[in-house]
């Protein structure tokens, strides 16, 4: 079975036609110029050495060069063997709150920002390790299942925010119950949540699933962003401050205590986000400590790549157009 890495193939199939249409219309162009220039018998004669044919053939292998690069550049492959990949890791169900207050910019560049630059490089540090992901504010929602594939999960998110979740409010129970049912049944011993929250209006629930997860061996750290002394909120249309019923400006907050909590009720560790690295590093220090297991990637298969044989066509044809002449053979007096 043939196929494309790239789909850049798909520019020379658009591009050879345009390029067909520019040579009719040069020729075209060539032949009314002719008319004009004066005596079209007269005219001729001066050009009698110049070849249309010879023309035509460097037209031809120009284009056919400029389909061989782009079909070298898209590398068309076929299959050598199927195989599969087997690593050492654990289960990370990433827990990532988008509740408006995670916008509040008591830490730079706004609490949410923060979030997803940390989960943006822990995931690139634990490479061994199937992720999932689970957003919440007012709603839990699974956003990515278990995977190998990083780039997806750090695709999915950069892309997170409270646009994300139709209804507002902190439903970190909901949450933890979300990513526990994503570990399914088996073999709770090699998966970790990672909970990454201001903590702000929580809901009664999280506190039980701390529990639950702590008698089903599931490891729970917790990541608190956000100050103490907190910051205001910004109403994302009119940009004036949010107030509560009472007319006063609201403050938004880091809960650290119901945090600190959750993660010693599920043999976790609770960290404040103050430094990027720090945090990336406390955590991986956690995960590097569990109990390994086999993780088998899906079958992947090895390609043989063919791009080599049509760039050096590509090279030999604009090497033969360049000493190809426009102009006839002359007889020899």
């Amino acid at each position: 079975m043939l196929r494309f890495e790239h789909p850049i193939y798909l520019v020379v199939l658009t591009l050879a036609p345009v390029m067909v249409v520019l040579f009719l219309g040069l020729l075209r162009w060539k032949k009314r110029t002719i008319s004009r220039i004066g005596d079209e018998a007269l005219i001729r004669q001066l050009i009698a050495g110049y070849s249309p044919k010879k023309f035509l053939w460097k037209f031809i292998l120009v284009i056919t060069a400029f389909a061989m690069t782009g079909l070298g550049l898209a590398n068309l492959q076929t299959p050598l063997q199927m195989e599969q990949v087997q690593r050492q890791g654990v289960d990370v169900m990433i827990v990532l709150d988008v509740s408006k207050s995670m916008l509040a910019k008591d830490v730079q560049p706004s609490r949410l920002d923060r979030a997803r630059q940390m989960t943006g490089r822990l995931i690139d540090r634990l490479r061994n390790d199937r992720i999932g992901i689970v957003i919440f504010a007012g709603r839990a929602y699974l956003q990515m299942p278990l995977t190998t594939d990083h780039a997806a999960a750090k695709m999915y998110l950069n892309t997170a925010g409270p646009e994300s979740v139709p209804t507002q409010g902190t439903v970190i129970g909901e949450a933890l119950q979300v990513a526990a049912n994503a570990f399914g049944t088996a073999d709770k011993k090699f998966k970790t949540i990672i909970l990454v929250t201001d903590g702000e209006d929580h809901d009664d629930q999280a506190l039980d699933l701390a529990r639950k997860l702590s008698e089903e061996g599931v490891l729970l750290h917790t990541i608190g962003v956000g100050t103490s002394e907190g910051a205001t909120l910004a109403d994302a249309v009119t940009q004036e401050q949010k107030r509560d019923p009472q007319g006063n400006v609201v403050i938004s907050r880091l809960n650290e205590p119901v945090l600190q909590q959750l993660s010693q009720t599920a043999n976790g560790v609770y960290i404040r986000l103050d430094d990027t690295e720090s945090a990336v590093k406390l955590i991986l220090d956690q995960i590097d400590s569990m109990e390994k297991r086999a993780i088998v990637d899906p079958t992947t298969i090895r390609y043989r790549s063919f791009f080599q044989w049509f760039l050096a066509l590509a090279l030999a044809l604009l090497i033969f157009d360049f000493f190809l002449s426009e102009r006839k053979k002359t007889a020899s007096a």
